[in-house]
């Protein structure tokens, strides 16, 4: 039998998929906007018409991804095999820790987003500490 808290903790990383997703395909601009501010966003835009078009077909593809994602991790929350759940929750903390790095290692560079860069990571290991949580109160229920 699983423990109660990895339903609750894939549900909420679905919404988050799927609510940023759905944002990635529909808002772009609105979203850009609201996370760079109006100048940065301009410049994620593209320059060319065909840059923008490619760059909002990329958008929507990473959107569309994204809520994939949240539809699995709906049907992932109802696994109850606790193997399976400790499995998956050290490879989403492993992923999340892995999405920081990457940040640290590369956005950095692109100064245009290097000064969103310390809140991104910090959602980063929030949502990995969210899994962390999880592996120590089973780790807890498993020996109590």
């Amino acid at each position: 039998m699983g423990s109660s808290g990895f339903p609750v903790i894939c549900l909420l990383h679905s919404v988050i998929a799927l609510t940023c997703g759905a944002m990635m395909m529909f808002y772009t601009r609105e979203v850009s906007v609201f996370g760079h501010g109006k100048e940065t966003a301009s410049k994620l835009q593209g320059s060319t018409p065909h840059d923008e078009l490619l760059i909002r077909t990329s958008d929507s593809f990473s959107g569309l991804l994204m809520s994939v994602i949240g539809f699995l991790l709906l049907m992932i929350s109802f696994v109850n095999d606790a193997q399976f759940q400790n499995f998956f929750a050290k490879g989403c903390v492993l992923l999340h820790l892995s999405m920081a790095v990457w940040r640290i290692y590369f956005e950095w560079k692109l100064e245009d987003l290097a000064r969103d860069l310390p809140r991104q990571i910090i959602g980063d290991v929030a949502l990995a500490l969210s899994w962390v949580f999880f592996l120590v109160y089973s780790w807890r229920e498993k020996y109590d």
